[in-house]
């Protein structure tokens, strides 16, 4: 075991469920106290995201299939809503459902295939979003600029391991994910992803014409438009979470940060740009308050749950009343 991973493994207590829970108020204070940005550039951050933006808007125009374009699309809308939202959101962040172990596993493998880091980082960052939205603290707080809540904040470090064990402890206890946690083992997949989008590309192409340099061409264009093109559109979408939601768009509850519902993201975003709904029922597993607040992502829940592989489904607070009452 590496030192990483036994700092990891050793910095939960395992009679916890909250990620606070268990430390003394010292402890709390000074976690809460070093979760802030330093001037430090995270190249971990700005050399993938520089070299996408770059790759996807200069390749875009000379590999674009119809085969690439649909794969994007439906990649699109399979791996953010499975791996992002029901994943790493709803399932570990806030653990509005539960799921077999193995399924759960799965959902973080999608996950990583829309390159936001592994599963701890990504779960203590959006609970430290949620305990200090919109104030200094907030990682990606849009009190500082609307540049900083949707992209900015990523390009210097802010988080650092004692933020991470604290704020995602829980999710520290599973060794699948502390092995993730280590190195460039969570980038490894999405590589493997993307070797696999091309190989069946070619591979399938070639032996449906016989046209080797047409395989090739259609190869390009499903990594370009079906993983780089895709890439973008789901980042933005996510980073638009942060920074268009606590900005534009109208409030059905009154909470203690600026959150809001928004047409286009709730759209887009498979459900999750309903944001103000869920700041004001963060635990349930649906931002589908109204008729038109459509949310695709519990849809996938609901039919998980029918085939009996979630349960223990949080519904909205207005229906957990009715069903108490």
């Amino acid at each position: 075991m590496t030192k990483d991973v036994k700092l990891m493994a050793e910095a939960f207590d395992n009679n916890a469920t909250h990620p606070l829970v268990g430390h003394s108020s010292e402890f709390r204070a000074t976690a809460n106290s070093r979760v802030r940005a330093t001037s430090t550039p995270s190249w971990g951050s700005i050399i993938p995201i520089v070299l996408v933006h770059g790759l996807a808007v200069g390749l875009a125009p000379w590999y674009f299939t119809w085969t690439g374009f649909a794969v994007g699309v439906a990649s699109a809308y399979v791996i953010a809503p499975l791996g992002i939202n029901l994943g790493y959101h709803r399932l570990l962040t806030h653990r509005s459902l539960a799921v077999p172990k193995w399924l759960e596993h799965v959902l973080v493998a999608i996950a990583l295939l829309s390159l936001e880091g592994p599963p701890i980082q990504w779960v203590a960052t959006h609970r430290l979003h949620h305990r200090w939205s919109d104030e200094e603290q907030d990682p990606h707080s849009p009190t500082r600029s609307f540049f900083w809540a949707h992209m900015g904040w990523l390009f210097v470090n802010w988080q650092n391991q004692l933020a991470a064990t604290t704020y995602a402890r829980d999710v520290s206890r599973d060794p699948f994910y502390r092995w993730l946690q280590v190195g460039l083992r969570w980038f490894a997949v999405y590589v493997a992803h993307v070797a696999l989008f091309w190989g069946v590309a070619v591979l399938g192409t070639w032996w449906g014409t016989g046209d080797l340099a047409a395989a090739l061409h259609t190869g390009a264009s499903v990594v370009v438009w079906g993983v780089l093109v895709r890439q973008l559109y789901v980042w933005h979408v996510t980073w638009g979470i942060n920074s268009v939601t606590h900005r534009f768009g109208y409030r059905s509850y009154e909470t203690s940060d600026g959150s809001r519902n928004n047409w286009l993201l709730g759209l887009l975003g498979a459900g999750e740009g309903w944001h103000n709904n869920h700041h004001h029922d963060q635990a349930s597993a649906s931002n589908w308050h109204r008729p038109w607040e459509i949310d695709y992502t519990y849809m996938l829940i609901r039919l998980l749950e029918v085939f009996g592989l979630a349960t223990e489904v949080k519904r909205p607070r207005h229906e957990r009343k009715i069903l108490s009452s």
